[in-house]
Formats: structure tokens, sequence, C-alpha cells
């Protein structure tokens, strides 16, 4: 069963919201969770077994739960907030004009704010990929996620189809799985250099999403 991004995703009692990631493990290459970010404020986004997909085609996802048990599913996201220091602020001496005069404050400003971190909650040993994902090999940025390669006899994740270059020179460069050494916010990174990458294949490839 194929796992389309981007796509509507339907509960049994209405459209919740859209596929954002798909959670691969990547030594079957299959994907064991998507996640599905909801169409109504806070828009958050949960984590949702591929046991609860009853369907999917291009463009539509269903599932067989309702959207209260989608909401009570794991965040994708957990926000901390840290303490982190507040840049001093520079008096702005221009403002004050013949006859004004400045005066330091009897009460002093705080040194330090809370500022809210995200993380994103990925089960150990699985990766998180979106399309868009930068791609970063050993020695710099060389591309982004464009879809996936699926073989159709058993629905596994084989390769990532990663675009590289600019609007006139694009090309599709096929990454295997096993050459992703991990994946961050936004950042997908492989265990290959920019020479190696140059050396793997590249082909059309009928596109999933």
């Amino acid at each position: 069963m194929e796992i389309p991004l981007q796509a509507s995703v339907e509960c049994t009692d209405g459209v919740y919201g859209r596929s954002v990631y798909v959670l691969i493990n990547p030594v079957s290459g299959k994907v064991t969770h998507l996640v599905v970010k909801a169409d109504a404020w806070p828009h958050t986004e949960n984590i949702v077994p591929v046991e609860a997909v009853s369907e999917s085609v291009a463009d539509t996802i269903m599932l067989r739960c309702s959207k209260a048990e989608v909401a009570q599913m794991d965040a994708f996201v957990r926000t901390e907030f840290v303490e982190e220091p507040i840049p001093p602020a520079r008096p702005d001496f221009a403002s004050y004009g013949m006859g004004s005069y400045y005066y330091w404050p009897y009460v002093g400003a705080p040194e330090t704010m809370m500022v809210p971190v995200e993380h994103q909650q990925v089960p150990p040993g699985e990766l998180a990929v979106r399309r868009g994902d930068r791609v970063k090999a050993l020695d710099g940025d060389v591309g982004r996620v464009d879809e996936f390669v699926i073989n159709p006899e058993n629905d596994r994740i084989t390769h990532l189809v990663m675009r590289e270059g600019h609007l006139w020179g694009q090309r599709d460069v096929l990454i295997p799985l096993s050459a992703i050494d991990e994946t961050k916010t936004d950042t997908v990174t492989l265990k290959l250099d920019k020479s190696q990458i140059e050396a793997l294949p590249t082909f059309p490839v009928h596109r999933l999403w």
C-alpha cells in the first residue's frame, strides 16, 4: 500500500488533515507510521500507525479510526522551553531632543527569557522523511527529497529520489535507503560525499506524489 504525502486524510467521521511525513524502518524499508497534520487550529501533528490505514489512493488516505482517536495519538512534535540570555538593549539617544533627559530605570530588565524549542518524536531506529527535506552529504548540501521509489511486489521503499541542481539543470538521483545516516528536522544526512553521489544512477522516475 502506498502512503502518499500531502494527501488528504479522512477518518470515519470526516476529513482530519493532511499527511506531512512518513516514518520508515530503514532495515525493512517499510513505512511504519505517517504523520498527520490537523486542518483545525492549532494544527497539531500526530503519529498514526500504518495499520490504521484502511485504503489509500493518489491524493487521499482513509483511516479506520475517528478524528477524536487520531487527536489522542502521540504528538509528533514536542515543545520545551529553554532559558536563553536576552541580548542587551542599546538605548537610542538620538530620539531624545534638546531639553530631554535619559534616566536609568529604577528596576532592571530581566536578563533571560524562555524560548520554545521543538523536537520531533521519531521512534528509535526509524527515519522521518518528507518531500522537500534538505539532503546533506558528508561535505555539504546536495539537493532535496523529491519522492520515493517503491517496489510494487512488496511495497518496500528501496530508494529516495533526490532532486539536485537549479531549474534548468535539475536531475533526479536515486539514493539507496541504506545510504541514509540520520534524519533531523527538515534534513536528511547521508553517509556519502558529493563525489560518491555524483556516481549514483540518474534516470526518469514515475512520480507517486
